[in-house]
């Protein structure tokens, strides 16, 4: 795990609380959902460092925790950051697969789920489009997409040209809908050449600096 020097300080800056633990809430590094909300201690960031995956420590049984040892499932480590009290951790995580042990993609899946928060909805839907391409159902209008490529393509181009007309000519809900359309159509074209949107938002953030 490559991180820049000033990172390395975090464990001089890290305030344990008197049972040597801190909170460590773990986001998806792509998508910047929240998976869950664990601990560590010393030992859990130390080996984290060290093998760039995920390490916590379980309260529940009072010992040292890989997480998705058994399942598979591990995380991992794209970043560490920690909050200006020093007494919580931020971990970015790329997951492997779920994070909840009931095979949620979330720990946080109970409670008020709709509607959906605005950051939540284009990974949603391009892990939807995923699966259409995985299980491939009959009568998916993206599954035919995803078989003939050209016709992506062009969907593209007269989405974009009908959000254009949209903007110039009609109301602020049909530009949402329009605009909608292109973002859909253009998650399909990603898909078929492999690509996600954290690939062009990396592009969007070597430009900005």
């Amino acid at each position: 795990m490559t991180m820049p020097p000033v990172e390395l300080q975090i464990e001089q800056q890290i305030a344990y609380d008197e049972r040597g633990l801190v909170p460590c809430v773990v986001q998806d590094w792509s998508s910047g959902e929240v998976l869950t909300l664990a601990y560590m201690n010393e030992r859990a960031l130390a080996r984290t460092r060290a093998t760039g995956e995920l390490h916590l420590y379980s309260r529940s049984r009072e010992a040292q925790w890989h997480k998705g040892e058994s399942s598979g499932n591990v995380q991992t480590v794209r970043a560490l950051r920690l909050d200006c009290d020093g007494d919580s951790l931020l971990a970015l995580v790329d997951p492997a697969g779920p994070a909840c042990h009931t095979g949620e993609r979330t720990c946080f899946h109970r409670g008020q789920q709709r509607p959906a928060a605005p950051h939540e909805i284009l990974p949603r839907l391009e892990r939807t489009i995923g699966e259409r391409a995985r299980t491939r159902p009959d009568g998916s209008y993206t599954v035919e997409l995803l078989d003939d490529p050209p016709r992506i393509g062009a969907k593209v181009i007269e989405e974009a040209g009908e959000l254009a007309q949209a903007a110039r000519e009609e109301s602020a809900e049909r530009v949402d809908e329009e605009a909608a359309d292109v973002l859909y159509h253009l998650l399909v074209l990603l898909r078929s050449r492999a690509r996600e949107l954290a690939d062009a938002g990396r592009v969007l953030d070597g430009r900005s600096r």
